[in-house]
């Protein structure tokens, strides 16, 4: 059995309610579509029966900015992590409804998931949008994007490849700024310590941020190149 580092989880497992279309979703799609790290290194020509670019997408929620993204994007393959199953059955469930089939999806930590079931220069991009920020200073620590978890990403990219980040909340958008910028294995697809214009972001707006920008909350993107 393989030892691995135990490391500080950048969330909170929640008991939510499954809804009925979620379960629905969850029985009938995710030996599907449905990954595990339990397989370990995965063959994901022969998984999503192509050759194409990759982006993995950590925490995409109830997964409708993903389904969006992957049905607009036909000719790239995506891999979702989420850890909440209401969240991965709603994914399953509204890729079912639009037809799209070029996403998979892991209900684990990321942090295993890479680990254990992506090779090393493998992804095209990556998307980290709105993260649990932990306002809190003594959760800090919990914060996904630490020194760290960004090396590990730098591993897992392609030279040229991407990693793109949204935040709501400006001390947390400040700590992603300064960890990349402090870490010499990328650079700033703008500049150094500039965020993206609403002209360089062309991910969907989720509803939530939308209510949040109408109610003048800030929202920050960012975007990261792997470099050598």
């Amino acid at each position: 059995m393989q030892n691995h580092k135990r490391h500080i989880r950048s969330f909170m497992l929640r008991q939510g309610r499954v809804s009925e279309r979620q379960e629905l979703g969850l029985q009938r799609y995710w030996l599907q579509y449905g990954l595990t790290t339990q397989s370990g290194r995965l063959d994901y020509a022969a998984i999503f029966k192509r050759q194409a670019d990759i982006v993995l997408e950590i925490g995409f929620g109830m997964g409708h900015s993903l389904v969006a993204c992957a049905k607009n994007n036909p000719n790239v393959d995506y891999i979702g992590v989420e850890v909440h199953r209401p969240g991965v059955g709603a994914l399953l469930a509204e890729m079912g409804e639009q037809g799209v089939n070029n996403i998979r999806v892991f209900q684990e930590d990321v942090k295993d998931v890479l680990m254990q079931s992506i090779p090393d220069n493998f992804l095209s991009g990556i998307q980290i949008f709105f993260p649990d920020p932990w306002p809190k200073r003594r959760h800090h620590k919990r914060r996904l994007i630490q020194a760290e978890f960004v090396d590990l990403l730098w591993h897992k990219l392609k030279t040229g490849a991407f990693v793109h980040m949204a935040t709501d909340w400006e001390d947390y958008a400040h700590h992603m700024m300064q960890v990349f910028t402090q870490y010499s294995g990328f650079n700033n697809l703008v500049g150094s310590g500039n965020y993206l214009t609403e002209d360089h972001v062309l991910r969907l707006h989720t509803k939530f941020e939308l209510r949040g920008k109408r109610l003048g909350h800030g929202v920050w993107d960012m975007m990261f190149i792997k470099i050598t």
